[in-house]
């Protein structure tokens, strides 16, 4: 699998116009033909802003973080959910761990997400996700969704969120190899 052939059959499924499919092409010329490992395809996803993906590596501020991934999302969706107020309310560290609460508004209704963290430099993945699933667009089919693939052994992935119909799901099933849950 190629980035060429992504893109052709993202457009195919109908998730990318033309246009984008060749912005995106044209900036990842470099590689456009080179052999894509199944993470890379999943990350190419993110590439034609289709998905948002959670960084497993360690990022400065967790709240500016999890803002950071909220926007994005809302880019992802068209712009069709807003998202402000991004607040995370640290708990107390005990046992190794932080007991936090995500809050935000979602178009305007208050949002609270639990989430667990081991470190302020690592999103609590669980709850990224689910933070990212309440903002799919209403009145529309589709959803974010969870992308996997295969993986290697010892490698350290990014949680990948998808936002597609159960049509478009099966189709980048299909064609790519990746498990949409």
């Amino acid at each position: 699998m190629t980035y060429e052939l992504v893109a052709a059959h993202l457009q195919e499924i109908g998730m990318v116009s033309p246009e984008k499919a060749q912005a995106v092409l044209e900036e990842f010329a470099d590689w456009a033909h080179d052999e894509l490992k199944p993470y890379d395809v999943a990350c190419a996803l993110g590439s034609f802003g289709l998905a948002v993906l959670v960084h497993a590596d360690d990022i400065d501020y967790l709240e500016p973080g999890y803002a950071w991934l909220l926007e994005q999302a809302s880019a992802v969706a068209g712009g069709a959910v807003t998202v402000t107020g991004v607040r995370l309310h640290e708990g107390e560290f005990s046992g190794g761990s932080r007991d936090d609460t995500l809050e935000f508004q979602r178009n305007g209704r208050p949002v609270s997400i639990l989430a667990e963290h081991f470190s302020d430099e690592y999103y609590d993945h669980l709850a990224a996700c689910e933070a990212i699933a309440m903002l799919a667009p209403d009145d529309d089919p589709r959803s974010f969704r969870l992308v996997d693939f295969e993986r290697e052994r010892h490698g350290v992935y990014d949680s990948i969120m998808v936002l597609t119909t159960p049509e478009q799901a099966q189709a980048l099933e299909r064609h790519f190899g990746l498990t949409i849950r």
